[in-house]
């Protein structure tokens, strides 16, 4: 007969055996679930560094297009405002930066409003320059009579100042019309929308050229499913340069006559009534509005490109 003191050897034996077993797969899952977690945790760890480098990419990529022409111009500006303190330069030679600043804050409310009247006659002579420059260029590079024909008019156009037409479309028309100023606009702007159109409308392969003929595409589908979407980083090359153009063509045809609710108009009277950095203050309001139209033209450009955005920032984060 056996004992109970051996059965009882043999089940705290059985018992030890089975909390090792116990301790050992324990120990085993929490190593396998310390290393999932842990690859884990560097994949995504990987990939936030990875975010963050791309932002910071693009951030230092932004802050190298910012920066230069800020320091510039507020070296410009330092040098301006010391070199005429150092030498006394009288206001209507050269007025300081600083007078001219008190001249913007003072005749705030004036320059809103004739900014906003200069802006408003830009802006539509910009948008009919842009659309008949536009047509012009599809009707040029779908015939190459018409192509001939149109060329030397829209150089001859280019070719006629602001200050010889400013005059004659004033006598044109009436006095208080803005109809003037803004076909000045929009023949400064056909040039170059249309040479740019019509130098990226004729840059279509000749595989695809042949692959539209065979299938027996008309000219017009042709020029606006395959010619127009591959013109249209050139057409914002032409909308950008033009944008600036716009500006600068109100500008000056306001000093001819018409409507003295411009900034044109405002310079002009300043300047004739000895208050220069006044004048002066409508120059930089001027130069504000210039900019503000060509950043809104590179604003457009963004929004209908975005193939060209994915590009960049693909490349940025392959870099």
């Amino acid at each position: 007969m056996t004992g109970p003191g051996p059965r009882l050897a043999a089940d705290a034996r059985s018992v030890a055996d089975a909390s090792d077993a116990a301790d050992a797969s324990g120990a085993g899952g929490a190593r396998r679930a310390g290393g999932v977690s842990g690859a884990g945790g560097a994949s995504g760890a990987g990939g936030v560094s990875g975010a963050g480098g791309v932002r910071g990419a693009r951030a230092r990529a932004r802050l190298a297009v910012v920066l230069p022409p800020v320091v510039f111009g507020i070296v410009v500006v330092a040098l301006w405002e010391a070199y005429v303190q150092a030498y006394d330069i009288k206001p209507y030679l050269l007025p300081a930066p600083s007078e001219i600043w008190t001249q913007f804050r003072h005749s705030f409310r004036v320059i809103v409003d004739t900014s906003k009247a200069t802006g408003s006659n830009a802006l539509v002579g910009l948008v009919v320059g842009l659309v008949t420059g536009l047509l012009a260029a599809l009707v040029a590079a779908s015939s190459k009579i018409v192509d001939g024909l149109l060329a030397p008019i829209a150089a001859a156009m280019n070719a006629i100042p602001i200050i010889a037409l400013a005059p004659l479309f004033n006598s044109m028309f009436s006095t208080t019309s803005s109809v003037p100023r803004r076909l000045v606009v929009a023949i400064v702007v056909f040039f170059p929308v249309y040479v740019n159109t019509v130098r990226g409308l004729r840059q279509v392969p000749d595989v695809q050229r042949e692959l539209m003929r065979s299938l027996a595409v008309g000219r017009w589908r042709f020029a606006c499913t395959v010619q127009l979407p591959g013109a249209i980083p050139y057409l914002f090359t032409g909308f950008r340069v033009a944008s600036s153009l716009a500006v600068i063509a109100a500008v000056v045809a306001e000093y001819f006559g018409g409507r003295q609710n411009g900034l044109g108009s405002r310079i002009t009277s300043a300047a004739a009534n000895t208050a220069y950095p006044r004048a002066w203050a409508f120059v930089l309001a001027a130069c504000v509005l210039g900019i503000a139209v060509y950043l809104i033209a590179g604003l457009l450009e963004w929004l209908a490109t975005p193939w060209r955005r994915g590009s960049g920032s693909g490349s940025t984060a392959r870099t």
